[in-house]
Order: structure tokens, then C-alpha cells, then sequence
């Protein structure tokens, strides 16, 4: 498929009213905590943590759906990425949480998809390699999707959207 847009934007996740998923970059427990996952449940408000509760424990690459609940998107996407250094092979496992992600929403007929820089955070993934791996999947993804059309990559820094917009002319 090629008809699908990319961007990259500086934002904040839980903050992108014409998507219709989000996808957060979450804990194996799908609890709330800090970085994406905070902003997400806190906006979403206790229902996404409810919701939750009977999906976890997720396992890194994995991708589980949620509603969106107070969230301007109907849904959320809950990824587990890997703990740079201690999950292995990391590389394929942050893949699998893209390319997952994506597959999820195209099963749910969803047009958008936003992302953050999964793992980049509190799980220490170097932005550079993660950058590199996020486009590269999603690139390769685009031919097995059917209903999405716009996919977004939301940075929280000026460093990290650098990277991923340097990521996706490399690979466009």
C-alpha cells in the first residue's frame, strides 16, 4: 500500500484529536506510570485503567486494544517495548511492537495511528537505533495494510523529532 502518509510531529501523545488511535508506549501491567504511559492514563481517565486490568500482563511486542475512553481517539494501542539491554533481541522485539500495532488497528478498520519514540524513555533505548527501527518497520508494514492512511510519529523532544524525520527520509 502506498498511499499511506507519514509525519512526524513534536507533541504530546495524548493530545492528537484527529487520530483515531493512539498507541502507548505502556508497562507490562498496563498500568499508569510516567513518560507516555502518565499522560495517556491520565487523560484517559480511570476507565482505561479498568479496562486494563483484564488484559495484562502483556509481554514485549506485544500490542493489546482498548477504547479511548476520555481520550479524543476512539482507541488506544498498548505496546510493551523492549528494556534496552535486557530484553534481546531488542531489535526485533521494538519491530514487533510497531508492526503489531499496526496490524491491530488495520484489523479494527482504523485509518490513523499515532506513536510515540516507544521505549526511548525510562527504558533506554537509544533514540538514533529506535528511530531507525520504527520507520524501517512501518515502512515494510505499509504493504500489508488496508484501511489506514495517515501513520504519526508524536516526539516529545526537538532532539528525538530530528531523529525520526532524519529516519524517515532515509528510508522514504
Amino acid at each position: 500500500m502506498t498511499d499511506v502518509e507519514i509525519e512526524c510531529v513534536r507533541g504530546n501523545i495524548a493530545s492528537q484529536p484527529d487520530v483515531d488511535a493512539v498507541v502507548n508506549a505502556a508497562n507490562a501491567d498496563l498500568l499508569p506510570g510516567s513518560g507516555v504511559a502518565g499522560a495517556i492514563h491520565s487523560t484517559a481517565g480511570p476507565g482505561l485503567n479498568r479496562e486494563c486490568r483484564g488484559l495484562a500482563p502483556i509481554r514485549p511486542g506485544q500490542a493489546v486494544i482498548t477504547s479511548g475512553h476520555d481520550l479524543p481517539n476512539s482507541h488506544v494501542i498498548h505496546c510493551l517495548g523492549p528494556v534496552y539491554g535486557v530484553d534481546e533481541p531488542s531489535e526485533p522485539l521494538l519491530a514487533d511492537c510497531y508492526r503489531n500495532a499496526l496490524l491491530l488497528a488495520d484489523q479494527r478498520g482504523l485509518s490513523s495511528v499515532a506513536f510515540p519514540a516507544i521505549s526511548t524513555g525510562v527504558f533506554g533505548y537509544p533514540i538514533h537505533e529506535a528511530a531507525r527501527v520504527a520507520v524501517q518497520t512501518v515502512m515494510g508494514t505499509l504493504v500489508r495494510l488496508t484501511s489506514i492512511r495517515l501513520v504519526r510519529f508524536v516526539l516529545f523532544s526537538e532532539q528525538d523529532l530530528a531523529e525520526f524525520q532524519q529516519a524517515l527520509r532515509r528510508f522514504s
